[in-house]
């Protein structure tokens, strides 16, 4: 029989003719895809859809000639088209993208002739420009061919970091298994969401990071930087969902061996003190970082295949990476100068698919992505740069956790298709001292002791940094439940989405007596240490013997240990409607609530009213032939606590400071001859009393939620070319944050005539930003008293953070020589807060950073934003130049983010409300972001290139991977802090960048594939 091959141009018009010929209900964070398309009208047609795993359906054909089939498992299918019965025309090798649909369309001479003298046509999914009309959100989807031909940094991050307004975050924040986090359109990076096969998978406890599949087992991972379906939510900034492989019909296995060799690894560039410190161990030299060495070994294995064919398959994949560092700490770290480090992260993945029958699935996925770390401490001498004497072990660490998720899904009639998803996730955060001494008290700040009494080298000792209990740990449920009914030209879909989230024994406490010593000093000792009023005013050194000099010490206590829980729900509705032939309106609406418990289990937050996100968007197919797509996005987004604000405002935490001069330093550091210049005093009224919890939040405390609007437009160029442009537009319309100016509270109750008790007043309230709140106190009976403060009277500015951007690409598809896109980003994040967190403070803690804790703290802090880059050039691809050898690429050029300049209050420098150098005055002047100039520009260009040489029948894959080849270790953050423990007192590490881009290094990889 003869064979019928279309050419490509002919091809790409009949792959995106009439491409709204069904409509997609598939979204953001799912684990499937979708056809669609349309055929020549005829009588008793209907479209066959087969996949490589067994899976099958038949749907039917409309009065049009339409046909849709949507939440399909993801693989590799063989579309036919029947009639009467009878074969008209086959399309094969299609290959389904996540959470899109794919237009397959059949030609109206193949189907109206005779079937018995036609064979299928091939049409491979990754050959065309492809643009999906049905969609009106923004993402970027990598597939596993791509993941392995790309040099890349093996994990979510660093794959989302290829998507557009992903940039990497400056403040050094990384997961629990020590991912460097992200910032999606200039939001903080615990607004995001993680997935793994539709299960949220983010922290439960900081919203830093999610679980993560080995890196050779994800089939397809989706970037959302917007306008996502109603049927999910929990996120301002963005999602990254990962779908791993399943098993197929045909047996494949496979290993891989990769390594990253010390000796591959430039050197990194030394950190010197940018004026003297008080004690010079080493002259200038802060931190020898040319001495740090590592090296990283991982290999991996995986096998797929049928249980009993058609019916049950598997698809299992583990990986071990070892990581071996030996590193040489900052010289004022006494407790571990220097350090041998070996981190081992286990990982796996496995997947059993039971097609029960054509119209019932169910899939048991299992997920482990765990890091433990061991190492020994040693002895440094700075000024020879040798390693000296054995000091002990390092703390033995595990972090990470499993998962287990268990999905139905049936397709009930044609129509209509119900799906049910329930998982578990448990995380540890377990790390205890490998050896402790309970007798050693703690010292830090070493640098700022007398040198005098030091002998001219700082004297410290190597007690451990804190406690935390064994049990430590984290555990997450997700219950979804969603159906999804097609009737003309509508899909309406709803369902619920349900999470709960438990923190236990998080939190931590001093070693040795509870407690620990900070040195500190001030070039004015006859001022004040810290002249906020009441009791938290710390008077001036020099007032009292041994204090001349300005030097002093304080006594630390910071003590929390608790176990809270929270409860998370959604329900929704969506409706996507087919107008015309040319026209797709999404309508969806979402309602969130979120109830979080304290400590004993009282709730303390119930924003269980109706929180309404609407979720609007429009697809525009201006050819009405898929080769140019116009879409607008509009929609609102609700983000819940994570479980850290529990930990605090919610529990009673203790963290006091007490001051002391002293007359001498013992062999182990610890402060002699002291004498007390102060009362134990709290910036933030800590002193571990367990609030009450109708106390804790303000009145009427709103979710933080954001506003997001998108215009653009994709179009195809020629065969092998599609082009677009985008803006987006980000508006913070409320945030969660901690306030702790209790005096202005206080203040206003007795103005109103009431009387509060003190023992019962709360360490701070959480509060909705830069708004006006209600806060409740209790008299001495227990009776609330409600105080209304407006924003003017606590002090702030509106709340604001914005984000504009307007992205430019230009995307060749793989035409079996070479894949390319390239990305441009102009953009602006502005406002008062940078969110959940504070880069340029390295303040991690959600909703627990010091924005917003008073007003003196919020003056001058409106400007750009610390995850602001002005430019981000993007490309990345690979070219095939030969049967057996392949080169790839990627290059990012980023503008850098702002410098920041803090110091003490005012031009006075003064210290009103006991933050220190935490103000945004710089030289006594108003300094707010933006004010001193940017970091460097930053480019990363990595190269890779990949041999599978033909005697192997190119199974067997060498691969060399080189990563910054420019080698320019520029800075992405420098010490923002110019003044240092005291007024007008220099801080020698102000600009020091303790954080840059990574040295260049190596990676060399064998892989075979059967």
């Amino acid at each position: 029989m003869k064979k019928q091959f279309l050419s490509r141009r002919s091809a790409l018009a009949l792959a995106v003719c009439t491409c709204l010929g069904g409509v997609s209900s598939v979204y953001a964070q799912s684990t499937t895809g979708a056809l669609n398309g349309s055929v020549p009208v005829g009588g008793n047609e209907t479209v066959v859809v087969e996949s490589g795993a067994g899976f099958r359906r038949e749907v039917p054909v409309d009065a049009r000639g339409r046909y849709s089939a949507t939440q399909l498992p993801l693989g590799t299918y063989t579309i036919t088209l029947m009639r009467d019965g009878a074969v008209v025309d086959t399309r094969k090798d299609v290959t389904l993208r996540v959470g899109a649909s794919t237009d397959v369309s059949f030609a109206a001479q193949a189907a109206t002739s005779d079937a018995a003298s036609l064979e299928g046509v091939t049409v491979t999914g990754t050959a065309l420009p492809s643009i999906d009309v049905t969609s009106v959100d923004s993402r970027t989807v990598i597939t596993a061919e791509q993941l392995a031909k790309l040099p890349l940094g093996r994990n979510a991050e660093a794959i989302a970091k290829l998507a557009p307004g992903v940039v990497a975050n400056g403040g050094g924040f990384s997961s629990d298994t020590a991912h460097p986090t992200v910032s999606f359109g200039g939001s903080a990076v615990t607004e995001n969401a993680y997935y793994i096969n539709g299960f949220n998978t983010t922290d439960p406890l900081n919203g830093m990071g999610g679980l993560q599949l080995p890196y050779g087992a994800i089939d397809q991972q989706e970037v959302y930087t917007g306008g996502y379906s109603a049927q999910y939510g929990r996120s301002d900034g963005g999602v990254i969902s990962q779908v791993g492989k399943r098993g197929t019909n045909e047996w494949h296995f496979g290993a891989q061996v990769l390594w990253e060799p010390a000796f591959a690894r430039a050197k990194q560039h030394d950190l010197y003190y940018t004026s003297a410190p008080a004690t010079q161990t080493a002259g200038y030299l802060y931190q020898p970082k040319s001495e740090n060495s590592r090296s990283t070994t991982t290999v991996s294995a995986y096998a797929g295949g049928p249980l009993i064919k058609d019916k049950l398959f598997f698809f299992v994949a583990g990986e071990f990476e070892r990581n071996e560092q030996h590193n040489v700490n900052a010289v004022d770290n006494t407790g571990t100068p220097s350090s041998t480090n070996r981190f081992n992260a286990p990982r796996w993945y496995a997947k059993l698919d039971w097609n029960i029958n054509d119209s019932n699935i169910l899939e048991l996925t299992g997920v482990s992505d765990k890091r433990e770390g061991t190492g020994t401490r040693y002895r440094y001498d700075f000024v020879n740069r040798n390693r000296t004497s054995l000091i002990g072990p390092v703390d033995d660490t595990k972090t990470g956790g499993d998962l287990h998720v268990l999905k139905y899904t049936s397709y009930v009639t044609d129509a209509l298709t119900v799906s049910a998803m329930y998982g578990q996730m448990k995380t540890k955060n377990y790390d205890q001292p490998g050896a402790y001494d309970p007798d050693m008290t703690r010292v830090t700040g070493v640098g700022s002791q007398n040198p005098a009494l030091n002998g001219g080298s700082p004297i410290g000792n190597t007690q451990v940094s804190s406690l935390a209990d064994p049990g430590r740990s984290n555990k997450q449920t997700n219950l979804r439940f969603d159906v999804s009914y097609q009737i003309g030209d509508h899909t309406i879909s709803a369902g619920i989405d349900n999470m709960k989230s438990e923190a236990n024994d998080q939190g931590t406490i001093d070693p040795g007596p509870g407690y620990t010593w900070n040195y500190g000093h001030t070039q004015t000792p006859n001022e004040p240490i810290s002249d906020a009023p009441g009791n938290q005013f710390v008077p001036a050194p020099a007032l009292y013997p041994n204090g001349a000099g300005g030097y002093w010490v304080s006594k630390n206590i910071s003590s929390n240990l608790v176990s809270v829980r929270s409860d998370q729900k959604a329900q929704y509705i969506e409706d996507k409607w087919q107008v015309t032939d040319r026209w797709l309106l999404s309508l969806g609406l979402r309602n969130d609530q979120f109830t979080d418990y304290n400590p004993f289990g009282q709730q303390f937050i119930a924003q269980t009213k109706p929180q309404w996100a609407p979720r609007l968007g429009a697809s525009w197919d201006v050819n009405g032939d898929g080769t140019f797509k116009v879409f607008a996005n509009a929609g609102r987004y609700y983000l819940g606590l994570p479980l850290n604000p529990a930990t605090g405002a919610a529990s009673g935490y203790i963290s006091t400071q007490q001051y002391y001069t002293y007359g001498g330093i013992d062999q182990n550091g610890v402060p002699t001859g002291l004498t007390q210049i102060s009362g134990p005093v709290s910036a933030n009224n800590s002193y571990g009393v367990p609030p009450d919890p109708r106390t804790v939040t303000a009145r009427n405390l709103t979710a933080e939620h954001q506003d997001e609007f998108i215009l653009g437009f994709d179009k195809t160029w020629g065969e092998n070319w599609v082009y677009g442009a985008k803006v987006t537009r980000r508006l913070l319309r409320t945030a969660i944050d901690d306030y702790c100016q209790i005096d202005r509270v206080t203040a206003k109750a007795t103005q109103l005539g009431y009387t509060p008790d003190p023992s019962k007043t709360n360490s701070c309230y959480l509060i909705n930003a830069g708004q006006g709140n209600t806060f409740t106190l209790l008299d001495a009976q227990g009776n609330q008293l409600l105080v209304p403060l407006s924003r003017e009277e606590m002090g702030f500015q509106s709340l604001r953070r914005k984000y504009y951007g307007l992205e430019l690409f230009l995307e060749h598809t793989f035409d079996g020589t070479w894949y390319g896109k390239f990305d441009y980003v102009f953009s602006r994040s502005y406002g008062n807060t940078e969110g959940q967190v504070r880069s340029d403070l390295r303040q991690g803690g959600a909703s627990a950073n010091e924005d917003w804790d008073n007003a003196e703290i919020m003056e001058h802090t409106n400007g750009v934003q610390n995850n602001d880059h002005t430019h981000v050039f993007k490309a990345y691809g690979y070219w095939q130049v030969a049967p057996e050898w392949q080169v790839s690429g990627s290059l990012q050029a980023t503008s850098g983010a702002p410098e920041i300049c803090l110091g003490y209050y005012g031009p006075n420098h003064t210290n009103p409300v006991s933050y220190g150098n935490a103000y945004h005055f710089c030289d006594g002047e108003p300094s707010p972001p933006g004010s001193h100039g940017r970091l460097p520009w930053t480019f990363q260009l990595d190269l890779g290139v990949t041999w599978r040489p033909a005697f192997a029948d190119q199974k067997l894959a060498f691969s060399a991977n080189v990563f910054n080849v420019l080698n320019q270790q520029r800075a992405i953050f420098r010490n923002p802090n110019k003044e240092g423990d005291s007024p007008n007192t220099p801080n020698p590490q102000y600009r020091l960048p303790l954080y840059t881009t990574d040295p260049r290094y190596g990676r060399l990889s064998v892989t075979y594939d059967f």
